[in-house]
């Protein structure tokens, strides 16, 4: 069955005509062509398809769209722009955070999710421990970790 739902996603409404069932991963890629937010494992282990949720970093493929209603979504679509990167992703670029750029959407919005909780002063060790639940498949995650830490640093000064 069927339902009209609709998305707040990067500051614009979008309606959505899907099963109930629907992941709010699928709504993104499926319905609305936000294919940023990818799908890595399809078991909720890879954070791939992490998108900010009224602020807050979570799963998109744990979420079902309908949940998703009323809410802010924020993809990294929403971000920045090729022009003026968000300063997170401008810190992946410049860090070399990123290798085939599959998991990098998903880093970016945890590292996101990192500030959000710890502060932009962050240690490599935290920023490592908290990337427990995001998989690359690529890199010994080094890069990452600086370009999280550069991120928040560069965040604060920008006062993004």
């Amino acid at each position: 069955m069927k339902m009209q739902i609709t998305l707040s996603i990067n500051g614009q409404n979008h309606g959505v005509d899907a099963p109930a069932a629907t992941l709010l991963v699928e709504a993104l890629r499926d319905h609305l062509g936000l294919t940023g937010t990818h799908i890595g494992c399809d078991t909720s282990q890879c954070g791939a398809c992490h998108v900010l949720l009224d602020g807050v970093a979570v799963k998109a493929c744990t979420v079902l769209a309908a949940q998703a209603q009323g809410q802010a979504i924020t993809t990294i679509e929403g971000l920045g722009t090729q022009q003026a990167l968000h300063p997170m992703q401008q810190a992946f670029r410049d860090a070399h955070g990123l290798q085939c750029g599959f998991c990098t959407p998903g880093m970016v919005m945890a590292g996101l999710e990192i500030v959000r909780r710890h502060g932009t002063q962050l240690t490599p060790e935290l920023v490592a421990h908290e990337l427990e639940g995001n998989l690359c498949r690529c890199t010994g995650y080094m890069n990452i970790i600086k370009a999280i830490v550069a991120g928040a640093a560069a965040m604060e000064q920008s006062h993004a």
